[in-house]
């Protein structure tokens, strides 16, 4: 009996392990049909560490491949009705930022129809700002039929930016270049993204330094702008006057035959007679604060001229003003033109 019930306990056996064999290849083998991403759901909170970063890449990848354009108005307004809310506030300014070292920097660069040089200049401020430290928002504003290229370039620049277009056609080159300050304000207050805006000219060369002082700017900052000008052989140094950042005067000294910087009372004037586009930055929420700047609502507003705006404020009171550097004492914006530079208003 012993011996017939040995070859029975073997066969069992090797039917149990056959068996076993079997089940664990099927499992194996279907296993290797479910995505990866289904191993976080068994890893417990370690996926929560996992999640901002992913989410933070992908929402950098879409404002850096961001081209929007915007319907034609007067004002550069038109984004969407605005007798709705604005949308919720966005990535770039949704969190008030805890340090002057943390503000988002909005550049706002404007182009000139037909210019051949345009992608070149454009592409040399692109590789002074990719050296910036972040958060930094490039915007850069061009006409519906020329953008096409720029797009294009803009994609490889590795600065976050964002591509607005019009359709309006100018034939003076001041209000084109208003109208699209005016369309890129519009975009930043209605979707109130919070930071220190500064115009900057495609042609602008810029003292690394500069970008940090800016930073530090609570509501509004001047700084004297070296304007060079190729054709006329002529150098202007345009901006304020200040002692300990306080701004106690404007000059525009033609130092083409003057190589030093010698400043009288004649030379100093209690206004600016012109502001340089590129010589002040100031905090986008006067854009949208009705208590703080003194607008009738908080919603944008169709009528409003912003770069108007924006000059009345900065004329009304010196006070609001912060002198860049400490003293003014330090040329870190020059202007390249190829003619007369354009000033926002007389």
């Amino acid at each position: 009996m012993g011996s017939v019930d040995r070859p029975k306990k073997r066969g069992r056996l090797w039917k149990k392990a056959l068996v076993h064999f079997a089940l664990c290849f099927v499992m194996g083998f279907f296993s290797g049909f479910a995505p990866r991403s289904t191993a976080i759901l068994f890893s417990g909170r370690h996926a929560e560490h996992l999640v901002p970063a992913a989410r933070t890449k992908s929402v950098e990848r879409l404002v850096v491949n961001s081209t929007v354009e915007i319907p034609g108005s007067s004002s550069g307004r038109g984004q969407g009705s605005h007798d709705e809310r604005p949308p919720p506030l966005e990535v770039a300014g949704a969190r008030e930022p805890q340090s002057p070292s943390q503000r988002l920097l909005i550049v706002v660069t404007t182009t000139r129809t037909g210019d051949r040089l345009q992608g070149a200049l454009l592409r040399r401020l692109a590789h002074t700002l990719r050296v910036v430290p972040p958060p930094l928002l490039w915007i850069v504003v061009q006409d519906h039929a020329d953008a096409l290229a720029t797009a294009a370039m803009l994609r490889t620049t590795g600065v976050m930016y964002r591509h607005l277009t019009f359709k309006e056609n100018f034939t003076d080159p001041v209000v084109e270049a208003d109208h699209q300050r005016n369309v890129a304000l519009s975009h930043v207050e209605y979707h109130r993204l919070s930071g220190i805006v500064h115009f900057a000219g495609a042609s602008n060369v810029y003292d690394l330094q500069f970008f940090d002082e800016i930073r530090e700017i609570e509501s509004f900052g001047t700084w004297p702008v070296a304007v060079v000008s190729t054709n006329k052989k002529r150098v202007v140094v345009d901006g304020p006057i200040c002692h300990s950042s306080k701004v106690k005067g404007w000059i525009s000294k033609d130092l083409s035959n003057d190589k030093r910087l010698l400043v009288t009372s004649t030379d100093m004037n209690p206004k600016p007679p012109k502001i340089n586009i590129s010589g002040f930055a100031f905090n986008s929420s006067m854009l949208w604060d009705p208590e703080r700047w003194g607008r009738p609502t908080s919603l944008p507003d169709t009528s409003q001229d912003s770069i108007m705006f924006v000059h009345e404020v900065i004329l009304e009171d010196e006070t609001k003003l912060k002198g860049i550097p400490a003293d003014c004492s330090k040329i870190m914006v020059w202007h390249m033109t190829r003619g007369t530079p354009l000033p926002i208003h007389h």
